[in-house]
């Protein structure tokens, strides 16, 4: 008996400790949806030649536009605040929707971010100008692409297909609403951004530990 409860206190204690330190700054109890139902992608290809899909996976969607050595510092942001920390986890990605004719650009700066990072679940996926404007448009979001198709904000896309943010109103009753997670902003990646990861991480966590107690 004395096994199961220190089995089950060493089990429950990381989660706990996650969501305490994951409300910390958040300040709704679950992150909302800020878009539902969002498109999966198109059968693009990645640079391995392959198709990258959204559903059933943790995604950080980006749209790093025609310029992406020039722009190559939002990247490295995003790695080290976020992506780093979270790759590990069996259904996290990083998907960036980049035009064609770009890929070479992105060959190299992953080459560059690889000196750092283990990057196996960060792709580039390529589309028409067209095709990634319109999948921007059907996002429903008050931001812009700017001329290039960039928008230096990145997007959490959860297992479900809904983007999730800050909207309404949060634990102290104050409206709040918050789209995406400027990659400029090494403090928007390492204060918000990163407490919002965590919470859909611990949602996820919390997920599977009820779904294995179901089959037990």
């Amino acid at each position: 008996m004395k096994k199961y409860i220190v089995l089950t206190v060493l089990f429950a204690l990381p989660i706990c400790a996650y969501l305490f330190f994951a409300s910390g700054v958040n300040s709704f109890a679950k992150l909302p949806t800020v878009t539902p139902n969002i498109k999966e992608l198109s059968n693009w290809k990645s640079l391995d030649g392959d198709t990258v899909r959204l559903k059933d996976k943790i995604t950080i969607l980006g749209f790093p536009g025609s310029e992406i050595l020039i722009n190559k510092g939002d990247a490295f942001n995003l790695d080290q605040k976020i992506y780093n920390k979270n790759r590990e986890f069996a259904d996290f990605q990083v998907v960036m929707l980049a035009p064609e004719g770009t890929e070479d650009q992105a060959r190299q700066l992953k080459t560059e971010l690889s000196g750092i990072s283990d990057l196996k679940v960060w792709h580039y996926v390529f589309a028409k100008p067209e095709e990634i404007q319109a999948y921007y448009d059907a996002l429903k979001l008050v931001g812009k692409l700017d001329k290039n198709l960039r928008t230096p904000n990145v997007f959490i896309i959860d297992k479900d297909l809904n983007l999730r943010g800050r909207k309404g109103k949060n634990k102290k009753g104050e409206e709040e609403y918050k789209e995406g997670y400027n990659t400029i902003s090494a403090a928007d990646l390492h204060n918000e951004m990163s407490d919002d990861v965590k919470i859909i991480l611990a949602e996820y966590r919390l997920a599977l530990k009820k779904n294995n107690k179901r089959k037990i």
